[in-house]
């Protein structure tokens, strides 16, 4: 026992450190301040009534009327019943944001590490190495969460791979389930789907060696466990699976029935992104050279000028004021890429890439394969539409690769390789020459290790004095956007332009073959017996952490944090937001000061008709590309957009009321049945929203058009609304046709006229219609999704059989070990 303790207290020590360093790192969050989230601020604004919500009344809502005229809050952070995993991610994630990811990070690539049996020591510098990437850094400082909880599940699910594939099955298997529930439990499917590529390349690697050594059975046996655990890690996460794969559908990541784009033109029809939009995002050729060099291309979109920068001494010299040099050189971009925006490069390190190159001399078998092909796999992915072929390939045959869009992003697994290959390497580099057996083998050891270091330091380094003295041969640092600077300031402005884009680059350069060099040098002094190891290991550590958080901190630092307050009510209630609501009443508001489809912040105070998500409700994006952000009032007014926020003469904001508005529901005079989505939408074009309605032929078996009759006596009202529940009251002397101002979405919404289940059927293209009989009626909708009842109960089985199973197979692996103790 004593022996157990005293092993564990290493562990222990480490895992102490890194709680300090994400602590460290992100400082600020002991003042009890917040890191400024641009993504998170716009959840804010989403999924505000979700939470007043659920802190009011103690209960879940899963629809808000707060964005797009209503969607479901499956993907606005709404809870499950008996999401028990939930409650083990929040557990481990016990420090403020966003140090919790941070440690994360740190906590998950250790084990791994240690899984792969390498030192803890080394297992430690390895962590650092993966969770100071400065991609994974800069992705929390814009926001990006469930992105970040995503990848730092990553190690862990690889983990428990590896120990299956190594024959530890019954702790494979609960490390794999446990992993993979974890990872799930994040709501991120584009990581969870890059993880799956790299998973395909540890299995084919496992697969050739297992055939090469006859060990097919025991592959065939640890994909079996494997696939158990991913099957129970679903079933712990059900709920969210299947309300996802219900609201994708309907969301602009479905199928559109769509066949023309707004201006009537064809349209590609797929089953996800258009190839367009999936590659938006595609990482140039040259500029993966930014895993090595943080500025090669510029940087980021936003970074700034060299001191010495030559633009500025230009203007200066036109006789343009500091003043106005800083207005002109504020809008320059350094960053000359072909993508749109770049918060940042995706640096992983000069250290680590060095030593990933050293690891590619030292490292045999499947594991370095494994590595090397997924890391080409992800760079060639991650160029998208610079190499075509191989994206269009993915795009079209490859299942489920077409619901993502940035492909860039898929260097996360870049991020993920390239250190564990880096430290792997570094491991073998020390134990070189401790498994010897005799002075011929040592010898023969001592000087492949030499090599291996003298061929790293010569590619690495030598490419990069290349690179710097023959910089101007191979690049031009031409910008997509030096066009518009040419026809303002003249060619001689965006050359010097290009002269700082250059000094970036060289000046990066010569940063990244510094810490080469030193690295180099340290392992050398140890090859020579005048470092020891562990000494190596701290300088190597150093190196790292100093590379790295020099990069990081450029982009996410002290700067970036506020009062919490400023997170908690992001968006200020403006004179407009306080008129508005005065008026209790149901209707909805359209901001027209910003992007609707593109802000959150009318959602954060009222029932808005725009919001801000990565799938919007797919009907509602039609109708906004085709109508709503053109202008088009016919629209405003059957969505019952009753306030429209404007701009006032003195730039402040204004709520101007529509006198025009439909209300929540109304009967119509006439029918319009069309053939197809198409012929739907067009015909909202000018269409009297309040006398005739637009309905798909598939439903015409549900509207007694014969018996519909229009009775000028004839009243309908709401009479009570909540998210989740409505209420309605018709009085009509013959039958009518109902339009309910409410999104149409019927996997959850039920209708009901005087109690009894009642049919309805989609209008308008995204309402809402219902045939009413003759009478005094009273009509409900009441939201009642059968996805969150079934998935729940699958979690709560999937719970029972897992504890079943953790339970049984630590029984047997003890009972295996006290049997081995007893016959010896």
């Amino acid at each position: 026992m004593r022996y157990s303790i005293k092993s564990f207290i290493p562990h222990f020590v480490v895992v102490v450190l890194f709680v300090i360093i994400a602590l460290a790192y992100f400082s600020p969050v002991l003042q009890g301040k917040k890191i400024f989230q641009s993504d998170i601020v716009q959840y804010t604004g989403m999924a505000k009534q979700q939470i007043d919500h659920r802190e009011e009344t103690g209960e879940e809502l899963y629809w808000t009327d707060a964005a797009f005229g209503g969607m479901p809050t499956y993907q606005l952070g709404a809870k499950y019943p008996h999401n028990y995993i939930k409650k083990l991610d929040l557990t481990l994630r016990f420090l403020p944001r966003p140090a919790d990811y941070l440690f994360l990070y740190f906590i998950g690539m250790y084990i791994l590490f240690l899984v792969l049996k390498v030192d803890y020591k080394l297992a430690f510098l390895g962590a650092l190495a993966f969770g100071f990437s400065t991609y994974l850094i800069i992705i929390l400082g814009v926001g990006h969460n469930a992105k970040a909880h995503a990848i730092a599940y990553m190690p862990l699910v690889l983990s428990g791979i590896i120990l299956t594939f190594r024959g530890k099955y019954v702790y494979g298997f609960l490390l794999t389930t446990v992993a993979m529930a974890l990872e799930l439990v994040t709501n991120h499917f584009q990581m969870t789907y890059y993880l799956l590529l790299l998973v395909v390349c540890v299995g084919v690697a496992y697969l050739i060696d297992a055939y090469r050594k006859k060990r097919l059975k025991h592959f065939g046996i640890s994909i079996a466990i494997m696939a158990l655990g991913v099957l129970i890690a679903v079933g712990l996460n059900a709920t969210n699976i299947l309300a996802t794969k219900e609201y994708a559908d309907s969301s602009t990541r479905g199928k559109t029935d769509l066949t023309i784009h707004p201006d009537g033109t064809p349209k590609e029809v797929s089953e996800g992104l258009d190839y367009e939009y999936i590659t938006e995002y595609s990482y140039g050729k040259w500029e993966s050279l930014n895993l090595f060099i943080p500025s090669f291309m510029g940087g980021g979109s936003g970074d700034p000028l060299p001191d010495d920068s030559q633009a500025q001494e230009f203007l200066y010299k036109m006789g343009v004021s500091p003043q106005q040099a800083n207005q002109i050189l504020n809008q320059v971009p350094v960053y000359w890429g072909d993508q749109t925006i770049v918060a940042a490069p995706a640096y992983v390190g000069a250290v680590t890439l060095f030593l990933a190159v050293l690891a590619l001399f030292l490292i045999r078998g499947r594991i370095k394969w494994w590595l090397v092909s997924a890391f080409v796999l992800s760079l060639l992915l991650s160029w998208g539409d610079n190499f075509s072929g191989l994206t269009r390939f993915f795009v079209e045959y490859v299942p489920l690769y077409n619901k993502f869009r940035a492909v860039s992003s898929i260097q996360v697994i870049i991020e993920l390789v390239l250190p564990i290959l880096a430290v792997v390497g570094l491991h073998h580099y020390f134990t070189f020459t401790s498994v010897t057996q005799s002075s011929e083998e040592l010898s023969n050891r001592e000087e492949r290790r030499k090599k291996a270091l003298l061929y790293a330091t010569a590619i690495v380094g030598g490419a990069t004095v290349l690179l710097i003295v023959l910089k101007s041969v191979f690049l031009d640092f031409a910008s997509p956007y030096d066009k518009y600077f040419i026809e303002d300031l003249g060619m001689g402005f965006v050359e010097a332009i290009r002269e700082d884009r250059m000094t970036l680059l060289t000046n990066d350069a010569i940063r990244s073959l510094i810490f080469v060099l030193l690295t180099a040098a340290a392992l050398w002094l140890n090859f020579k017996s005048k470092l020891k190891e562990f000494a190596t290991i701290i300088v190597i550590a150093g190196l790292i952490v100093f590379d790295l958080v020099g990069v990081d901190r450029r982009y996410v630092n002290n700067d970036d944090f506020v009062q919490s307050r400023v997170m908690d009510q992001p968006f200020q209630k403006s004179s407009a937001d306080e008129m508005i609501l005065q008026d209790d009443g149901h209707y909805r508001v359209y901001d027209a000061t910003a992007q609707a489809f593109n802000s959150g912040r009318a959602s954060f105070y009222h029932n808005a008709l725009g919001g801000y998500h990565a799938a919007k409700p797919g009907r509602m994006q039609d109708l906004n590309e085709f109508y709503i952000s053109k202008g088009n009032i016919g629209m405003l007014n059957m969505l019952n957009v009753k306030y429209i926020i404007t701009q006032g003469e003195n730039g402040a904001a204004y709520a101007q009321r529509n006198p025009y508005v439909n209300g929540p529901v109304w009967f119509v005079d006439n029918v319009i049945f069309t053939e197809n989505a198409n012929q739907e939408i067009r015909e909202l074009d000018s269409l009297d929203t309040k006398r005739t309605v637009v309905v798909d032929s598939k439903f015409k078996n549900l509207i007694p058009t014969k018996q519909i009759k229009r009775d000028s006596a004839a009243t309908i009202e709401l009479v009570h609304h909540e998210p989740e529940y409505l209420v309605y009251e018709a009085s009509t002397t013959s039958p009518q046709l109902a339009v309910f101002s409410e999104v149409y979405y019927p996997n959850g919404w039920n209708a009901y006229i005087d109690g009894t289940l009642a049919e309805y059927i989609r209008v308008n293209y995204a309402l809402r219609g219902m045939a009413v009989p003759a009478g005094n009626h009273k009509i409900e909708f009441k939201f009642e999704p059968t996805v969150v009842q079934t998935g729940s109960m699958i979690s709560l089985t999937s719970s029972i059989v897992f504890l079943l199973l953790l339970l049984g197979g630590l029984y047997y692996n003890f009972k295996v070990k006290k049997s081995s103790r007893d016959t010896k």
